[in-house]
């Protein structure tokens, strides 16, 4: 009925992309935020100008990465070298740090303005896994995610979550690492090999496999099935509620 194995007896699920369309609001802010600085290291570089690219550069640097991890992966991915700088740098600062902070300014901006969408085939999902009291955490990179849950009434929905705060909090590497998985199975009280995991980013579903979890779902808002099954997803749907009625099968779809 859940299209999950008989074995697994938890869940963890990813918030931007999965639960909620903010994914659309991160890659907007991730772009704006690039293509302001791309422009103006254009300018005193003498290089020239390449704006950030949603289909490859979102997905590939920093998509389902903590935000300090997309700024380095692109900047590297570009040969460009910046200083560290520190977590209180303005987000006005030429560093790495002020990169990620002025990612986070603008984020939160359309937060604020646009409010936040979730998907129904999500919240359907989750009331029928409450239904069945299979417990529910919500694993996210990002600092900003119990705004989110409270916000859009889905923290009603889930017995908890390991967010970005966490993550600093207890030194757990972010995704692709499993650290951040590992420590939700922790707060359920389950052992990896009994959790699913669901994610719509290559970095997630990596560390969904990388983990030893027992199912890793990947969620296909963007059309890359192809590349989530091949980081490590053992069936790929479009949506969550394509789940509902519909055995596992054996293996990736």
């Amino acid at each position: 009925m859940l299209g999950l194995p008989d074995h697994i007896e938890a869940c963890l699920f990813d918030l931007d992309g999965v639960l909620t369309n903010t994914a659309t609001i991160h890659a907007a802010a991730w772009k704006e935020t690039f293509d302001d600085f791309l422009e103006n290291w254009a300018k005193r570089s003498g290089e020239p100008f390449v704006p950030f690219d949603l289909e490859h550069d979102y997905v590939e640097y920093v998509d389902g990465r903590p935000r300090i991890d997309g700024v380095r992966a692109f900047l590297d991915a570009r040969h460009i070298r910046l200083p560290d700088g520190t977590p209180d740098d303005p987000p006005s600062a030429l560093t790495v740090h002020g990169l990620s902070n002025r990612k986070n300014f603008l984020l939160l901006e359309r937060i604020r303005r646009d409010s936040v969408d979730i998907y129904p085939g999500s919240v359907t999902y989750l009331r029928e896994l409450a239904t069945r009291g299979i417990p529910r955490v919500v694993v996210s990179s990002s600092a900003n995610c119990a705004e989110v849950l409270k916000a859009t009434g889905l923290d009603a929905l889930v017995d908890g979550a390991v967010d970005g705060l966490v993550a600093a909090r207890d030194h757990l590497a972010g995704k692709p690492a499993p650290d951040t998985f590992l420590a939700g199975a922790r707060l359920l009280g389950v052992p990896p090999r009994r959790a699913a995991v669901f994610e719509d980013a290559l970095a997630g579903v990596e560390a969904g496999r990388a983990g030893g979890f027992g199912w890793v779902v990947g969620i296909d808002r963007v059309g890359h099935a192809a590349a989530l099954r091949a980081h490590g997803a053992d069936i790929v749907v479009n949506d969550l509620a394509d789940l509902l009625g519909h055995g596992s099968g054996p293996g990736p779809e």
